[in-house]
């Protein structure tokens, strides 16, 4: 890929940073459930965009027709499994937000900070990953096992046991760096009698942050398992991933509504880790297939989450 497609994507990510951090943050507020909807739907709709302009042969330098096609559906593709299991994410930002009683004005900034950090991070294993893969072809292997484990582990739903306390980095951070007894405002440190502390919302960063790494672990080879082309697989991820925050804000508030939803994104990891051992064999899954397929888990398991709610007693125990 061309050096000026990297440039003109790191531009989009640009922009759309500085929209976050100038105009949407400038006011401490709490996040509406409309102010996130209208955010979803513009970053959806620039990945989207950024699909087509790949699929049609505006975006990128493809050789023919058939490699713009392939490229384009490995990007969909790519993004929606990203998008998945990105809720997963939500669920447990969401988890982390109500443990360390984080004010609702003050999330965003949490998860605009963690999102720049995960960028970072995931930009390192995707290119790690992708380098693994092409040296030694037989890694793939171990990539579908933890797919597979991660799918089966998944369907367990044991979100409410996570107790954040237990996070090692967490442990090691305040072992080091001494924490206020409360918040002071959206700041991560703060100076008082001449000495640094750090604030418990920069505790919370580090939790997202580390929570964060944990998902990459099952999302990066979930992608490499569509295409291990470095600029479909990175720009999908960093689509999904500048979504997040936005995400979180839209469907934090319904999360429960989708009682079959960790099934769905179970069986999409259990396939995609099968997509990947069948890759090079008579019966491999293609990436229109896995589309199609992704595609009908994730509405699948939203469907029946809906037709069947979970019932008021259920609830309340």
């Amino acid at each position: 890929m061309n050096w000026y497609w990297w440039a003109f994507f790191f531009g989009i990510v640009a922009v759309l940073l500085a929209l976050d951090l100038g105009i949407f943050q400038r006011k401490v507020h709490e996040v509406s459930v409309r102010e996130a909807l209208a955010a979803t739907a513009m970053r959806v709709g620039l990945a989207v965009l950024f699909c087509l302009g790949i699929y049609l042969g505006w975006i990128g330098n493809y050789a023919d027709q058939a490699a713009r096609h392939t490229a384009g559906l490995s990007f969909a593709t790519g993004y929606l499994v990203e998008i998945a299991l990105s809720i997963d994410n939500v669920f447990v930002f969401a988890l982390v937000f109500r443990f360390f009683r984080v004010p609702a004005e003050h999330q965003q900034r949490v998860l605009f900070w963690g999102i720049l950090g995960a960028l970072g991070m995931r930009a390192a294993l995707i290119f790690a990953g992708i380098a693994l893969v092409e040296q030694f072809h037989w890694v793939m292997y171990i990539f579908a096992a933890i797919l597979i484990f991660g799918g089966i582990k998944m369907m367990r739903d044991d979100k409410d046991d996570i107790d954040p306390e237990k996070n090692p980095v967490l442990r090691l951070v305040r072992k080091f760096v001494p924490v206020t007894s409360g918040f002071r405002g959206q700041k991560f440190f703060t100076c008082e009698n001449h000495k640094i502390w750090a604030t418990p919302l920069f505790i919370v960063l580090i939790v997202i942050e580390t929570t964060d790494l944990v998902f990459a672990v099952d999302s990066i080879p979930a992608v490499l398992a569509v295409t291990l082309d470095p600029f479909i697989v990175f720009t999908s991820n960093v689509f999904a991933i500048l979504g997040l925050r936005a995400l979180y804000f839209a469907l934090a508030g319904v999360l429960n509504l989708f009682r079959f939803l960790h099934y769905g994104l179970s069986a999409i990891l259990i396939f995609i880790g099968v997509k990947m051992i069948l890759a090079g064999t008579p019966v491999e899954i293609s990436t229109a297939q896995s589309l199609v397929i992704v595609s009908m888990l994730l509405v699948a398991s939203v469907i029946a989450s809906l037709i069947f709610p979970e019932s008021g007693d259920k609830k309340q125990t």
